[in-house]
């Protein structure tokens, strides 16, 4: 896409029910025998009034209320973000948004929620005038209000938010702490969810393969609510859809009993085995959808589901297994919300673009530096991207002028946060690790403190996800550093960038890790170079020259599990150094704001990929390409890869097209494939080895 075109488009549980399920494949019914009916949406994006509230005045001269709102108010297409417009880029406080709508007739007789993927970072709601709910201080993370009792059937409805993004020290990120654009809005979308009074609301799958077994064991605790005045007792049923075929692999109809107090919440918890399934791998990313229902034979049924993948990823040793495979990783970070023409506000064109390029950037594993839009865990579960999505405790500051133990409010914020993302995250296969912070000085009591705590939460909700923390304090006695409790140690190294020295630095910072922690893993979790003081300009060049540099000498350690880029775009920040109002930023990646290539980005393709080389001798008639794996970083078997030529003629006119499917190659292989094509008179030929999924992971062109 070139740079016109981007810019243009640019307490859970009050019950336990054990259930032990055997598969048969009838086809699930409720206990009435009717089929149950899914939750219902209605979107809620495009057109608010938007009006901003620098004196806080608002509330006290209840613009929630019927006509209260400013007359001066205009509108904007919700998700929004404020920080985009040049006005308001350096805007950081109170705004107001407020919008209409009608409900289905249908829906008359049923429990309705409204959910917000999110709102940075604090929310008060209102509908019709009267308090619905609040959501504070978690700016990243999905929450639901239930809003049945506020509603009128028979006139349009009101909805009035209260949005508040100043800087807040009682949260993460705390104050000014952190690097990233802190941008004002709905920047995520909105929906009403309509559902029987008693419903499904949430699913935990747990799908772990016994490869040996060729079977999967699935533990599923599914979480109902009943809103009614009497006790619901009914019946849990489920399917299980492989969704390449759309066929049912696994059903059981009433497969657990539930009883659910009035206005409670239970949860039951159920056991299956699936028979050879498929496994989730990031170049074979199978996906399995859950279907549940809940019924009791007289009140209407309902259906949830959830979309989940079955694959492993553990630590063994010093190494990481996928399936039971070795996988050494690769890959890049990016900065959401740094397109100015988006902000936070990134529609699914963008996201779908940016995503797409980390995938042609060979990106197989990556991290976040906050919790992600729900659109971009479902593009890596699709796709093939390994994730560490992280609670946004960001920076030493997080933990300034504290004592022994963290502050309190700061430690519960963590708490909650990390509960809220686990909760609407943990089925995405490809999420691996839980990231419990970034660069907080893990060897500061208050900040290693905040860390163990948040580990052990995160162990209790999720046990068998793996846990880190991105450190930037390994480089003096990181063996007291609060990475030795993680399950692998991560590593922020910038020798060369904010940092003294090169890869001897590097060499000898490493090895002092690895003596430090020599029974784990280690990963960088960020290594690049920043243009963001004056003495560093902006060449690309310093970029490539550490990416070269640090990368030869990285591979050269065995217990080096992974390598995460720091990062792949420039992006904006209300720290950056480079540009004013919505362009202020940070020079970090390898495409500028806009998604602009740089010439690192091509050297960043050939580091990543699990080619190494890929040689042409022959001439078209007659071509030999030899091919080789990476033994060392990336390295990983490849199985189901394409080797592609295309042939293009005078005029740069593609005329032929010949594909070689490749045998697998496990690291550090070589093997000759042979092509020929009609044509000896070939202006050039583009080679391609791709990937399963289609991504090209190395190419190469011939010309005459």
């Amino acid at each position: 896409m070139q740079a016109s075109s981007r810019r243009k488009f640019l307490s859970k549980t009050s019950a336990v029910v054990a259930g032990v399920l055997a598969a048969r494949p009838a086809k699930p019914q409720t206990a009435a025998g009717l089929p149950p009916a899914p939750t219902q949406h209605l979107g809620l994006d495009g057109d608010w009034l938007f009006q901003t509230d620098p004196g806080d005045g608002g509330q006290q001269q209840k613009w929630f209320r019927g006509d209260a709102f400013p007359s001066g108010a205009r509108t904007v297409k919700v998700p929004h973000t404020w920080q985009i417009e040049a006005p308001l880029a350096g805007y950081r406080g109170i705004a107001w948004y407020r919008r209409r709508f009608e409900l289905p007739h249908a829906w008359r007789q049923s429990m309705v929620r409204i959910e917000f993927e999110a709102v940075f970072h604090t929310a008060r709601v209102w509908i019709n005038g009267e308090p619905a709910g609040e959501h504070s201080r978690k700016g990243y993370t999905a929450f639901t209000l239930d809003i049945t009792s506020l509603l009128q059937w028979d006139r349009p409805n009101t909805i009035t938010v209260r949005v508040d993004n100043s800087f807040d020290e009682h949260m993460l990120p705390r104050g000014r702490s952190s690097d990233w654009a802190h941008d004002g809005g709905i920047y995520r979308p909105v929906q009403l969810l309509s559902t029987p009074p008693a419903f499904l609301y949430q699913a935990d799958v747990d799908a772990l393969p016994d490869t040996a077994a060729r079977t999967a064991r699935l533990e599923i605790a599914a979480y109902a609510r009943n809103t009614g005045s009497q006790p619901w007792n009914g019946k849990v049923s489920f399917s299980v859809i492989d969704l390449e075929t759309g066929l049912s692999v696994l059903s059981q109809r009433d497969a657990a009993t539930l009883t659910i107090a009035p206005n409670s919440t239970a949860a039951a918890k159920l056991t299956a085995e699936l028979s050879n399934p498929k496994l989730w791998h990031f170049d074979h990313p199978h996906l399995y959808r859950l279907e549940l229902s809940i019924a009791d034979g007289t009140t209407p049924p309902h259906l949830f589901d959830t979309t989940f993948g079955v694959r492993r990823f553990e630590v063994k040793g010093t190494a990481f297994y996928l399936n039971g495979e070795r996988v050494r990783l690769m890959g890049v970070e990016r900065m959401a919300g740094s397109n100015p023409e988006f902000g936070m506000a990134e529609p699914a064109e963008w996201l779908e673009h940016d995503h797409a390029d980390l995938k042609n950037l060979n990106c197989i594993f990556t991290r976040v530096h906050w919790q992600q839009d729900r659109r971009v865990l479902d593009y890596c579960d699709r796709h093939g991207i390994l994730m560490q999505t992280e609670v946004p405790a960001w920076g030493p500051d997080t933990f300034k002028g504290m004592g022994e133990q963290p502050d309190a409010d700061i430690l519960q914020n963590g708490i909650e946060q990390l509960r809220e993302m686990i909760a609407r995250d943990r089925n995405h296969p490809s999420i691996v690790s839980w990231g419990l912070c970034n660069e907080i000085n893990g060897q500061n009591p208050p900040a290693y403190h905040f860390a163990e705590s948040m580990l052990k939460e995160a162990k209790r909700l999720d046990p068998s996800r793996l846990c880190s923390y991105a450190s930037h304090s390994l480089q003096k006695t990181p063996g007291k550093d609060v990475s030795g409790l993680m399950d692998f140690v991560e590593c922020n190294e910038y020798f060369g960038s904010w940092s003294p020295g090169g890869p001897d630095a590097v060499t000898r910072n490493i090895e002092d890790i690895h003596a430090a922690f020599p029974g784990k893993p280690v990963v960088i979790s960020e290594y690049g170079y920043c243009a963001c003081t004056a003495d560093r300009p902006e060449g690309d060049e310093r970029r490539r020259e550490i990416l070269r540099t640090h990368d030869a000498v990285l591979r050269d350690k065995e217990y080096i599990a992974g390598l995460i880029f720091f990062c792949y775009n420039d992006y904006r920040t209300h720290v950056g150094d480079r540009g004013t109002g919505v362009l202020q930023q940070r020079v970090h990646g390898v495409v500028d704001l806009y998604g602009d290539r740089k010439e690192s980005y091509d050297l960043l393709r050939r580091e990543s990929s699990p080619i190494e080389s890929l040689t042409v001798d022959g001439h078209p008639t007659a071509f030999k390409l030899t091919l080789r794996t990476r033994y060392t970083v990336p390295a990983y078997t490849l199985s189901g890869y394409t080797l592609r030529g295309v042939y293009y003629g005078y005029g740069e006119i593609p005329v032929e097209k010949k594909a070689v499917d490749l045998p697998e190659l496990s690291p550090g292989k070589e093997i000759t494939v042979d092509m020929a094509f009609a044509d000896a008179l070939a202006w050039r030929v583009r080679f391609d080895v791709l990937r399963p999924t289609g991504f090209s992971a190395y190419s190469l062109e011939w010309k005459a």
